[in-house]
């Protein structure tokens, strides 16, 4: 059982398509779209490139809209999103609120808790560097 203020040392998570993924001490980055949204759009790029490039790094997807998991897999398939969705919103772990401008991503730390909050288009290096790390992208 989980109270109000401890946390999960190893939370795991369930995609739309009904996989299990576990975190396994990861730095998160969990990246709010929507497929209406532009700018989440032309973020998903610099997301799959981080997901690729870091194995310390795990990216997690959450669809802004309400949408069945079918749906959510669709629109995830069509933008080219190559990192998990996930079914459903985890930012009550941390205690944070549903971001209201999208694209938002929480970093959070492989020790599970909140680091930061990015709020519109991320990149490559905007991202590396929010997650102390060094440019990979060229």
């Amino acid at each position: 059982m989980i109270s109000g203020c401890e946390r999960a040392d190893n939370p795991a998570f369930r995609t739309v398509s009904g996989e299990t993924v576990d975190t396994g001490g990861k730095t998160l980055l969990i990246n709010y779209w929507a497929e209406w949204c532009k700018p989440c759009r032309e973020e998903i790029p610099e997301l799959n490139f981080i997901a690729a490039e870091h194995d310390d790094v795990l990216v997690l997807g959450v669809n802004y809209d309400p949408l069945t998991a079918e749906e959510i897999a669709a629109q995830a398939e069509k933008l080219g999103i190559e990192f998990p969705v996930l079914a459903n919103d985890p930012a009550g772990l941390w205690q944070r609120p549903r971001p209201q401008v999208l694209p938002t991503t929480l970093v959070i730390g492989p020790d599970n808790r909140w680091r930061a909050t990015l709020v519109g288009p991320q990149t490559a290096d905007s991202l590396e560097s929010a997650l102390g790390l060094g440019s990979g992208k060229e």
